[in-house]
């Protein structure tokens, strides 16, 4: 009967590396989401809708700032980890590299910060929240998620985020009861990932016996040229994608921008489906590419098939419940809120439109397209969003940055037509006819 059963096509998909990877990528992002959604009415309640706005607005800063903590390490990371992944001392370098590059930029981005807000008066409507809130500086430098990535085995980060995950709700339950401890919030998020980070590196060091050496000047300056172009791409990604709070924080109140971040919220999480499928295949598209070319394409177009019907069901699913949806985060309805959720509801299908030309900028390491297109997408996001708000207020910013997607995808596509058109033209035809993959 054991046998009968392990012979099931179910039981063939969860012994491939990748429907494991991507289970357990999708265990993390999914406590991430369940938990984002069930913290964000408790915190609206506890200190309001306007308290909220700058808690979201002191986040989408340090998120900001945690762009170049990551400096491109979530990308090449992974790809060096799995190539390497034979040879332990290969892997302890590249492991060792990354976290003591992450660390000190970590450091740089803390100084930053507090140089801005202390000597030249930025951030002071919410200086207190955005100081406590510099923790998740330190959590984003000693996260592990992309070593276990590379190697593709989750499930010691995946739990030890559930766990982080549920210490921060229990915390804010407790302890945030009203406005003026608003700045526990994010304080709390910061402290339990970096908590769990701890944990798990001491596991990859001891358990593993993957030896961190902190590395010399000369290595991480070569590593930091290396990812340049890396880290400019994403952070004009960032921006471009969540920029938005800050752009409105220039034309709207506290209210408004409370009102916004609910929405925002909901659908950038939801967002999050395209991209944990990419990071989920990455490791072992970076492996066929190289071993497998007719495996590559066939592992692509499912990846990418995947990927669109995902998201045209999760963008159908929320526009038709928008209402509901709100009505669950913010114990009222908000018309406001609702509108700007039914544009944003379709997030998750147009990123998902890209995630083959990701794939393939990302395996064949092409960082001069990904930095032309982030730049070229950065620019627009800039641009529309500065002019769609300014005339129709936080919807008109919605448009914005739904529409950058399609511009991102239209810009990849032509950048890789121009750059690598065989590898383009060989994706698009396994895309379209199961039967050709090369």
């Amino acid at each position: 009967m054991r046998e009968i059963i392990h012979r099931l096509p179910f039981f063939n998909l969860l012994r491939h590396k990748s429907i494991r990877n991507f289970g357990f990528l999708f265990l993390i992002q999914s406590s991430n989401i369940l938990v984002s959604l069930l913290a964000m009415p408790v915190l609206i309640r506890a200190i309001g809708v306007a308290e909220f706005g700058l808690v979201n607005l002191s986040f989408s800063v340090i998120l900001a700032f945690n762009v170049l903590v990551s400096y491109g390490y979530n990308l090449s990371g992974p790809r060096n980890i799995a190539l390497g992944e034979a040879d332990p001392e290969q892997v302890s370098k590249a492991f060792s590299e990354v976290i003591g590059s992450k660390c000190l930029l970590a450091l740089i981005a803390l100084a930053g910060i507090f140089v801005l807000g202390l000597g030249f008066g930025f951030f002071s409507d919410y200086w207190v929240i955005l100081a406590w809130s510099t923790l998740l500086l330190l959590s984003e430098a000693t996260t592990t998620v992309w070593f276990f990535q590379g190697k593709e085995s989750l499930h010691w980060a995946s739990l030890a985020n559930v766990f982080a995950k549920l210490m921060y709700l229990g915390l804010i339950l407790r302890l945030v009861e009203d406005p003026s401890q608003s700045y526990l919030a994010n304080f709390f998020l910061g402290g339990t990932a970096f908590l769990t980070n701890i944990g798990l590196l001491l596991y990859i060091h001891f358990g593993l016996k993957i030896r961190f050496r902190w590395p010399r000047v000369g290595v991480i300056w070569q590593s930091w040229r290396d990812n340049l172009l890396l880290f400019f791409s994403g952070m004009t990604a960032h921006l471009a994608v969540n920029g938005g709070v800050i752009v409105l924080s220039f034309f709207a109140t506290a209210q408004v921008l409370g009102l916004y971040g609910m929405a925002e919220r909901v659908a950038m999480v939801l967002r999050i489906a395209p991209t944990l499928i990419t990071q989920a295949a990455y490791p072992r598209a970076s492996v066929l590419f190289y071993s497998d070319a007719a495996g590559f394409y066939a592992f692509i177009r499912k990846v990418q098939w995947a990927s669109l019907l995902l998201g045209g069901g999760i963008s159908v699913l929320v526009h038709v419940f928008a209402p509901m949806i709100i009505q669950l985060v913010a114990g009222r309805s908000h018309s406001e809120a609702v509108a700007i959720l039914k544009i944003l509801a379709f997030l998750p299908f147009f990123a998902g439109l890209n995630i083959g030309n990701m794939l393939i900028i990302l395996v064949t390491d092409q960082k001069k397209i990904l930095f032309h297109a982030t730049w070229g997408f950065g620019l627009y996001m800039l641009g529309a969003s500065v002019l769609l708000t300014t005339f129709f207020g936080s919807p008109g910013l919605a448009v914005a940055l739904l529409s950058t997607e399609l511009v991102v995808y239209l810009l990849t596509t032509f950048l890789l037509w121009k750059n690598q058109p065989q590898i383009l033209t060989n994706h698009y035809r396994a895309f379209f006819n199961r039967h050709r993959s090369s």
